[in-house]
């Protein structure tokens, strides 16, 4: 089981923080669920797991004035996850997550990425948190209401959901600072673009990429204290592999051959962290 066309899908993907409490038929339920199981690994190898949780009315009183779940209404159910701590952890997380909502997406239901000050007690009780493990997101999914409330137009302001840094600013050619012509990348320019509008912690799009060759290389710039907050969760890290997400499924989708490999490039990027290569040679 897998996203059908992945390219379409996230084009079509908005976040969705108003719902019309349409519970959810058995067969996309069940669809769902057996995605998000089967869906136990990034490409750092972390362990994943994820499920569908279901929250009683009782459950939904008492989580609805606690962090970001307040801003979410009309939903009942949720993808909720862990992952192991360990190095590359919140990388793989945001991978998987994204994979699990771009999934959903493709069912026609809506999702909303929610971190930051989310109350997470409530969700890692159901979903069984062990001292190991960490649960950096979750997301409600279901039916979109028809007409957005005012919390969730004035969230998607505050957030600048509808705008996105140009092109011109994320992707380099051989060093920073040496923007990458759309012309010159080809098809590939497709996965590129995929990665500039994909979601990110208050929009802030940390990643960069630097062609060097046939390889893209993939570099975190941090926002100074942004994570500061969150402890061993860092936002930032999972929207790198949001990002990360994004461009494999799109070179998967356009027949681009290819895999992540650590071949951290001899370049100048002092102020980025490099995280991880697409690059189509040997390891």
């Amino acid at each position: 089981m897998d996203i059908q066309s992945p390219i379409d899908t996230r084009q079509r993907r908005v976040s969705c923080r108003t719902y019309d409490g349409r519970p959810l038929d058995d067969r996309t339920k069940e669809r769902l669920r057996a995605f998000s199981r089967e869906n136990t690994r990034g490409p750092f190898g972390n362990a994943l797991r994820f499920d569908l949780i279901d929250l009683t009315e009782a459950e939904r009183a008492e989580l609805k004035s606690l962090g970001t779940y307040g801003v979410i209404k009309g939903a009942t159910l949720f993808i909720a996850g862990a992952v192991r701590k360990g190095p590359r952890a919140m990388e793989d997380y945001g991978y998987g997550m994204e994979r699990n909502i771009l999934f959903a997406t493709s069912l026609g239901l809506g999702t909303c990425w929610l971190g930051g000050t989310l109350n997470r007690a409530g969700f890692a009780r159901k979903i069984g948190l062990t001292p190991d493990e960490l649960m950096p997101a979750i997301s409600p999914v279901g039916h979109p209401a028809e007409k957005r409330s005012l919390t969730d137009r004035a969230f998607r302001w505050m957030a600048k959901s509808d705008r996105r840094k140009p092109w011109e600013e994320l992707f380099f050619d051989e060093k920073p600072g040496h923007p990458l012509a759309k012309e010159q990348v080809g098809a590939i320019g497709e996965a590129l673009e995929l990665v500039r509008i994909g979601p990110s912690a208050s929009n802030r799009q940390p990643w960069r990429i630097i062609r060097d060759g046939e390889a893209y290389h993939f570099f975190l710039q941090r926002t100074p204290g942004y994570d500061r907050m969150t402890g061993e969760i860092r936002l930032q890290e999972v929207d790198m592999g949001i990002a990360l997400c994004h461009f494999e499924l799109a070179a998967r989708e356009l027949g681009i051959a290819g895999n992540w490999q650590q071949v951290k490039p001899s370049l100048d990027a002092t102020t980025w962290e490099y995280i991880v290569s697409w690059a189509n040679h040997p390891s």
